[in-house]
């Protein structure tokens, strides 16, 4: 994990317009699910980089300095937005970035989770709204874990690049329907492989909450010891109910993720008398060489693991 930050740092200030590496758009976005839908549809007319890459925890990510000097070359930065990638607004200020900044979640209602579990490392609305008295409530930012909203990221990317990039419009439009359409039949996959598994039987336990939106999409409950951020340690109480809770439902589903720590939920497993699954992906996807390299490699990989684990 990157720990540097962006301190004392000056560069020259940015101007938006013709930011391009051998005539092609150079397009910054903030992480790798992010990074993959703009090369699904930007293809070869478009030079992506990501900051926070494969495995990457984007929630404790810390930018460092050369991370503000790749939006020098940039003609479009691309952020998730809710709190999730609330650095990348320091590495744009840093930069002195001018140019177009495209949120991914705009225009998606978002579903809520406790303030008191949510903490992204750098969204700071997020932590405002922690305090005070009674219960508060913040958005849920994983909103790419449901396909048909992943489908909304794929449309405003490719409205971004558009904008970016005018003489690439029709190509992007294009590209970009064939990739939603290629979303809906996976989408369509996902929902009958998950009712292939009884009602009763579809419950998960994974390393931190960031699958609610896969959980409402398809059907699924899914319990975490450590709450949404992944730095955040449970109690000793909230582990015990939950080992309770996998006892007493029979819960077979117990799962890691790939840039979690795997110690607590080891430990879980353990006093639980289950076996971990396997290694969801939910907020990065793997290097290339690995099961998860894009966002709908991501989904048949996991899908591919809870379907089985879920039936027993």
């Amino acid at each position: 994990m990157r720990r540097r930050h962006l301190l004392g740092l000056a560069l020259p200030a940015i101007l938006p317009g013709a930011a391009r590496a051998q005539g092609r758009p150079n397009v910054v976005a903030s992480f790798s699910i992010l990074g993959d839908m703009a090369r699904q549809i930007g293809g070869e007319r478009v030079a992506v980089r990501v900051i926070a890459g494969p495995n990457a925890d984007a929630h404790s990510f810390q930018p460092r300095p050369s991370d503000a000097e790749a939006l020098r070359g940039a003609a479009l930065v691309i952020r998730n937005g809710l709190g999730f990638d609330g650095w990348m607004d320091r590495v744009v200020r840093a930069a002195g970035y001018r140019g177009p900044v495209a949120t991914a979640t705009d225009g998606i209602e978002p579903r809520s989770m406790p303030a008191h579990a949510h903490n992204h490392g750098g969204g700071g609305a997020e932590r405002r709204q922690s305090h005070g008295a009674g219960p508060r409530w913040v958005p849920d930012p994983h909103a790419w874990q449901d396909l048909r909203l992943g489908i909304r990221y794929a449309r405003t990317v490719a409205t971004a690049l558009a904008a970016a990039d005018p003489p690439g419009a029709a190509a992007y439009a294009a590209a970009a329907e064939a990739y939603a359409a290629r979303l809906t039949e996976l989408d369509a996959w996902v929902r009958a492989g998950i009712a292939a598994v009884p009602e009763a039987r579809r419950k998960v336990v994974t390393s931190h909450d960031a699958f609610g939106y896969f959980g409402a999409a398809y059907g699924v409950t899914f319990l975490a010891p450590q709450g949404v951020s992944t730095e955040a340690e449970p109690s000793a109480a909230q582990v015990a109910n939950l080992i309770r809770q996998i006892r007493a439902e029979g819960i077979t589903a117990v799962f890691l993720e790939n840039m979690a720590n795997p110690a607590t939920l080891e430990r879980l497993a353990r006093e639980a008398g289950v076996t971990v699954r396997g290694r969801l992906y939910a907020d990065a996807l793997s290097e290339p060489s690995g099961p998860a390299p894009t966002y709908e490699a991501m989904f048949r990989h996991n899908v591919g693991l809870l379907v089985p684990a879920m039936r027993g």
